[in-house]
């Protein structure tokens, strides 16, 4: 047989497997009264690690409890889970859907301002002017570069 946890909010309510057994001892003692001898309450319980052992006659059962508790926690059941996740699912696939419809209508158009450009022949820019002080060696005018000779390293 096992232990039962309850876990609500910051509240933990342990049931001992021992049944039909009148004098049930806690360890560490109870710290808050119940009819039920079965059931260790803690209340405000700080999430720290806690070995609990309750026993009657000669038999005993041990417990390590290291629940995490927090105040404003809800528990949700898995049903709930997966309808989230699966409206989730459908809300973005809709709107993929949504996205593709309003872009596909508008691929062929082109920019949508009000005066169209004419669509002619793109004029060429001239080349740009070159620096009268680097001008291009032209056959038979090396007088301008005659002083310049090679020079052996």
């Amino acid at each position: 047989k096992e232990f039962l946890v309850e876990i609500s909010g910051t509240t933990v309510t342990v049931t001992c497997p021992l049944e039909g057994v009148e004098d049930i001892k806690w360890d560490p003692a109870q710290a808050t009264g119940t009819d039920d001898k079965r059931k260790y309450i803690l209340v405000e319980h700080d999430s720290s690690p806690v070995t609990l052992s309750c026993s009657a006659g000669g038999e005993k059962h041990e417990l390590y409890l290291n629940a995490k508790v927090c105040a404003n926690c809800e528990e949700l059941d898995a049903l709930t889970v997966t309808g989230i996740i699966a409206a989730d699912l459908l809300i973005t696939l809709g709107v993929l859907i949504l996205v593709y419809y309003c872009s596909r209508d508008r691929k062929g158009r082109g920019s949508s301002s009000s005066a169209p450009r004419p669509r002619g022949q793109k004029t060429q820019r001239p080349p740009p002017v070159p620096n009268p002080d680097y001008e291009p060696i032209r056959k038979g005018q090396r007088e301008v570069y005659a002083g310049l000779e090679s020079r052996g390293f």
